[in-house]
């Protein structure tokens, strides 16, 4: 799904230049869950951003799923990450004007689907998060753990191959962050391939397998024994 051969990131001001990742060479199979772990400013969220096509690369090569993409141009990042990635955001990222069902709707609006094809996916991933009673409800009326399911519905809701998740826990207490998980989990039953920033070891167990990051680069990749 995902392989990188000596990607490096470096940003530029006037001032100085501070390379984010340096040489990172990793390979992501379809279906895997994977952790990346470090401590702040290591380069996590300059990863997945990188992945999810919404940084450029300054060197080397990005495939996602057997295409190089490491010179597209903004307009093809736009429509891959349209059809193929679907992002969960710590803060949730949902709009409060919008109810819950129209959070979820509106990536497919981008995609042209006719509105009853729309209705007809909203409802089936309302189903699949458990949140088809808050359906009519806005952001500001629910739980941060409610707004999170939400969040990963809107993800999912145009089936993407790749879900990329940056702290998708953060913010939540234990018990929210653990149900979380557990959808997360789930959905990489179904067969997502999901790759995950987190600080939290707890978290980082339900993945397959855990890569640390150190001053943007690879330090160490282990496997997880499944729990």
């Amino acid at each position: 799904m995902i392989k990188t051969t000596n990607l490096t990131k470096v940003f530029t001001t006037e001032e100085m230049e501070t390379k984010a990742l340096n040489n990172i060479n990793i390979q992501i199979d379809a279906g895997e869950f994977v952790a990346v772990m470090g401590e702040s400013g290591c380069g996590k969220s300059t990863l997945l951003n990188t992945l999810g096509l919404l940084d450029t690369i300054t060197s080397g090569e990005l495939e996602i799923a057997g295409t190089n993409v490491s010179h597209y141009k903004e307009s093809q990042r736009a429509i891959l990450r349209k059809n193929q990635i679907g992002f969960i955001f710590q803060s949730f990222n949902l709009i409060d004007e919008l109810t819950v069902f129209e959070n979820i709707e509106l990536p497919l609006t981008y995609h042209k689907i006719p509105s009853h094809k729309r209705k007809e996916l909203v409802h089936k991933t309302l189903e699949k998060v458990n949140m088809s009673h808050r359906s009519n409800h806005f952001p500001q009326q629910l739980s941060g753990g409610q707004q999170q399911r939400v969040a990963i519905a809107r993800a999912i809701v145009h089936e993407p191959k790749l879900l990329l998740a940056d702290e998708p826990t953060g913010n939540l207490d234990s018990q929210n962050g653990t149900d979380v998980m557990n959808l997360l989990t789930e959905l990489n039953a179904e067969g997502s391939t999901i790759v995950m920033v987190t600080h939290s070891n707890r978290d980082a167990q339900f993945a397959h397998r855990k890569i640390n990051l150190y001053d943007g680069e690879i330090v160490s990749s282990s496997k997880l024994v499944m729990q």
